[in-house]
């Protein structure tokens, strides 16, 4: 396992260019399930998620060929229907080839997904999902078993806008026998972009980008090339790491329409924020002041971006409070904080935090994707060296992190953790 030695006190300034968005290229590839032959993704980031994606394929019987920021996945008239423990337990947008299986093959065999432990997801609204279009479910040792002859349309309602049952379902009900509706969908980018690229394979939606869905499905898909939407959490991390560094970074590739809200808040913070051709610019030439921040559902502030402006107001001028709405145990990160000398108080769904003028470098650990990158933007602005361990979190969702942040110009290392002698 490797570790992040990351030396504070720089100033971020400079280009960074941002690839394609993980929370949707995975699911793109479980798209390509629906149709026989080869679909081709390109703006694919080059990142772990991607390599274990490829795998959980691989093992259906694809073909699944990597190049330049780009994927070719060849699909057999029959794949596997089986997604084995292994590799789900390791991301939990494997999830995602449950409906294109039970829609191209009537059966799925998927072992219940792992991934960050920042709280309880479950799969009840994916069940209740396919459920309502006509599938079985069971879970057994450890597997969601599904079996459905023929898919048929129905109206779902979603309890909670739920990106991972609206993505499961939107991809079942492109084959299911007549029109489905999906109430209270998620509204994400990434959703969109999935739309896109089903409508493209000849799929029938309306109501993309709204929170009612329709599906009108159809007998058969083809594959097609997409290019894969850019990453608003990458995007939105170096923006909030010009503000933490006082720094000035220009974000090829972010679209400011999908950050609308972020952004505000980094205004908020003291921060000039400005779109320049291919992306935005953001520059800080003083402390950042406190935001307050309440997590929602798109298009509300996305709890992915909780970890990281929690970090700036660390080192912000104020007082700000936290609320997290979405995932219960994002909480874990705090103690981590704390040991850079953070003053951070939670309560409930509550964070209360007391900018300090600087961190102080520290041992920690990344616990998640988010909470690895704001320990990191931590240790830009900590006194000392900040080691940051298990840091294959990271790797899950930013692609070559440390080398864009040495370019930005900060002084960032990657090295083998150091096993401790009475292990060994």
């Amino acid at each position: 396992m490797d570790r992040f030695l990351v030396s504070g006190g720089a100033r971020l300034a400079g280009q960074v260019e941002v690839s394609g968005a993980k929370n949707s290229v995975l699911k793109l590839m479980a798209a390509a399930l629906l149709a026989e032959g080869t679909t081709v993704l390109t703006n694919v980031p080059d990142i772990l998620d991607v390599t274990i994606m490829g795998e959980v394929l691989r093992r259906l019987g694809c073909q699944v060929v990597r190049g330049d920021a780009r994927v070719e996945i060849t699909v057999p008239a029959r794949p596997g229907h089986e997604a084995d423990y292994d590799l789900v337990r390791r991301i939990r947008a494997s999830i995602a080839v449950l409906g294109p299986l039970v829609a191209r093959c009537g059966q799925a065999k998927v072992a219940l997904p792992g991934g960050d432990a920042i709280g309880s997801r479950g799969l009840d609204m994916h069940v209740a999902g396919l459920v309502k279009l006509g599938a079985s479910v069971d879970s057994e040792h450890g597997y969601l078993i599904a079996r459905a002859p023929q898919l048929s349309g129905a109206s779902v309602w979603l309890d909670f806008p739920s990106v991972g049952a609206t993505e499961n379902l939107l991809m079942a009900a492109a084959l299911a026998k007549g029109t489905t509706v999906i109430d209270n969908a998620a509204r994400e980018p990434e959703i969109v972009d999935l739309c896109s690229m089903l409508t493209d394979m000849g799929a029938r939606i309306s109501g993309t980008g709204s929170s009612t869905l329709e599906v009108e499905g159809v007998d058969r898909l083809h594959p097609v090339e997409h290019a894969t939407v850019t990453d608003r959490i990458v995007a939105g991390t170096w923006a909030v790491a010009a503000v933490m560094t006082r720094g000035d970074v220009t974000v090829l590739g972010g679209r400011t329409e999908h950050l609308e809200m972020p952004l505000d808040k980094l205004v908020q913070a003291g921060a000039e924020v400005s779109q320049v051709a291919g992306g935005f610019r953001v520059q800080m030439d003083r402390r950042p002041r406190a935001v307050d921040v309440v997590t929602l559902p798109y298009p509300g502030f996305a709890t992915d971006f909780q970890p990281l402006f929690l970090g700036l107001n660390t080192v912000a001028e104020g007082t700000a409070m936290i609320t997290e709405n979405v995932f219960e145990s994002r909480w874990m990160f705090v103690n981590e904080l704390v040991r850079l000398g953070a003053e951070v108080r939670t309560d409930g769904h509550h964070a209360v935090v007391r900018g300090r003028e600087q961190l102080s470098g520290a041992p920690v650990t990344a616990h998640d994707i988010r909470a690895g990158a704001g320990l990191v933007l931590a240790g830009l602005v900590a006194d000392g060296v900040t080691e940051v361990s298990e840091v294959s979190h990271i790797d899950r969702g930013y692609e070559g992190f440390v080398d864009k942040l040495t370019a930005l110009g900060a002084d960032v290392r990657r090295e083998p953790a150091v096993e401790e002698p009475w292990l060994s």
